[in-house]
This record gives structure tokens, sequence and C-alpha cells, in this order.
């Protein structure tokens, strides 16, 4: 597997335009894209995705936890204040708007415009996985114990990654019954240390981002053990846009010197090959840089959009928020050029 190309921001000198990424995938950021009213603020932008008419939804932390935009980026309204413990993923299919809410342990479904259609799991009981704090030695259990991401499969089965205190993947079906689970702590295959992303593929399979183990996993629909993806920097969120390349949203190290193994947005394609990459050098805090991107998606015609965890890395991560400026960037959009 090659590795990732390193990142370049070329000038173009007739309009002075910063462009990042290389090859095919190709960007300007758009910074006046998707402004909030005054008074407003993301927290932190822990999800983001498209629904059939690009309407763009950025699941966050702030007061007003789903946000949705036109194509165009004008803000459309919020919802689901007073719904959520702790935002956490999400995912949108056939219109279906699924949550996973980490401090609730559940994945909650919703219709576009908010409203309730079921909730997974048990509001306020975490699952018994028997978690003392070390991802090494993690016993793992049932769902749910802070869950963090949630793919959904062609046939409405629902993956779930079941994280921050468990090592396993649940699978449902489209009623929400559990038809299996797999996992166990540790870095060998089929083995997690914090999944933190899924994602499915036409043919049935799941990319699961197993973040503390620095890659993405492949799995058949009942956890048979297929392939990994290995050149990835701990990684948040895996995305599948409809022309069918992969974006992941790579978290990087806290101790990386910038360009070596800081945060990343890479493209790829359905082998895991590096196809574009960008915002892991110079000035991360600036407009185009990434801190901490925990997820990433595309529309329909090729926009990337990607949100940050800026906050909630306070205290542990030296890019954090604490020592950056407070107007450091949550979310951006890149419009794709060429």
């Amino acid at each position: 597997m090659r590795s990732a190309p390193s990142l370049r921001r070329a000038w173009d000198f007739l309009g002075s335009v910063v462009r990042y990424g290389q090859g095919d995938y190709v960007y300007e950021l758009d910074p006046e894209w998707g402004q909030l009213p005054a008074g407003w603020e993301y927290g932190d932008a822990v999800g983001v995705r498209v629904d059939s008419q690009d309407r763009v939804y950025v699941f966050n932390r702030g007061a007003h936890p789903m946000v949705v935009f036109d194509p165009e980026g004008k803000l459309l309204g919020s919802w689901g204040e007073g719904v959520f413990a702790t935002p956490h993923g999400l995912d949108i299919v056939d219109d279906v708007v699924y949550c996973v809410d980490a401090g609730d342990h559940t994945v909650k479904l919703f219709s576009l415009d908010g409203q309730p259609r079921q909730v997974i799991g048990t509001p306020g009981a975490p699952g018994a996985t028997g978690w003392a704090g070390n991802y090494d030695t993690l016993p793992g259990g049932p769902p749910f114990h802070r869950p963090t991401n949630v793919g959904i499969g062609a046939g409405g089965d629902i993956f779930v990654s079941d994280g921050y205190a468990n090592c396993k993947v649940h699978r449902f079906d489209r009623a929400g019954q559990l038809i299996r689970s797999w996992g166990a702590a540790g870095r060998g295959p089929g083995q997690f240390r914090l999944p933190h992303g899924a994602c499915t593929m036409p043919d049935g399979s799941v990319l699961i981002g197993d973040r503390l183990n620095d890659r993405v996993q492949r799995f058949s629909p009942d956890g048979s053990f297929l392939g990994q993806w290995s050149d990835v920097r701990h990684p948040d969120d895996v995305y599948r846009d409809p022309s069918g390349v992969y974006f992941v949203a790579e978290l990087g190290y806290a101790d990386a010197n910038p360009g070596n193994l800081g945060s990343r947005v890479t493209v790829r394609d359905a082998g895991g090959r590096v196809l574009s990459s960008w915002g892991d050098t110079g000035d991360l805090a600036a407009p185009g840089g990434f801190v901490a991107p925990h997820c990433v998606c595309a529309d329909s015609r090729g926009n990337v959009y990607v949100g940050e965890v800026t906050r909630a890395c306070r205290g542990w991560h030296p890019r954090s928020r604490a020592a950056l400026p407070p107007d450091t960037h949550v979310f951006q959009r890149f419009r794709r050029v060429g």
C-alpha cells in the first residue's frame, strides 16, 4: 500500500487562492459558507452528513445540536435542543437521521425535521463491558457503553461502533433488533482499541475506524475480517461519497511534529490508497488547517465538509483550544475545483 502524499498548498497566482489536496481531488476553502446567527456557536462539531437534497446537517455540542443548511449555506433551522446528552456520531440514509448519543448510550433515529422515530439502546444505562480505563485489557460486552458512530447498510442493517468504553461492533436489523456483535480488545485482526467510525461499502462489507490502532478494518456483514487500511492516523470518521471514493477524518497525534503525523483529511479509493490529503502542516489554527478533525462528508457536487473537536481535546492536546485563538475553526467547507 502506498504512503500518503504530502500536503500541497498551491497558490493560484491569478486569483491568489490557496488550494488544498492533489490530483483529481483539489479544493478551495469557502469561508463565507454556512454562517451562524449572532450568539450561536457549535461547541464541537462531531458529525456532518448531507441528505438526498444536499442539505447539510451539522451535529454538534452547542445549544442547537443539529444545525441544517441548504446547499448554498443558508441556515434552514435547528433541532434537537434538550434531546442529547453527548452528541457524537451521525449518518443519514434514505432521509432518516441516525444520531449517536455517547453520553446516553443510545442511537436515536429522527426524520429530517427532527421528529423522533426510534431509540436503540436503553437511555442512561451503559452496557456491562468491564470498562476500567484501559483499552488493552477491556473485556467488552453488550451494547452500548459510550458508542461512537453508526453506518447503514444497503438492506437497512445498522452497524454501530461501540468504542469509548467497549471494544465491539454491533449489527442491528432495521427494526433495531440486535443480530450479532463482534470484536475484542487488542491489536490483531478483528480486535479494537477504540472503534470510532463506521461506513458500509457497496458489496455489503463494513469499514470500522480503529482509532488507537491507526487503521481502518474491513469486515463482512457477519464480522469476518477481510483486510485493513494501515496508513491512517487515529481515524475518527469514514465516509463514502456518491462517486464511490472514501474520506477519512484523521485526528492525528497530540505530540506530532507539524507535517509528520498531524491531523488531516484523506481521500481514498476502495482499497484504501490515498488519492489526496490536506490539513496537517503550517498554522493548524489558520483557515484550511485542522486541529482535531472528527467528522467529514461530501455532497453530490464533491464539496467537502469537516467538523472538529477543538474544545473536547483541551487539556491533553497541545494544539487544543486552550492554546488557540478563540475563533479557531470548528466547521469548514471546502469547494471542489476542476
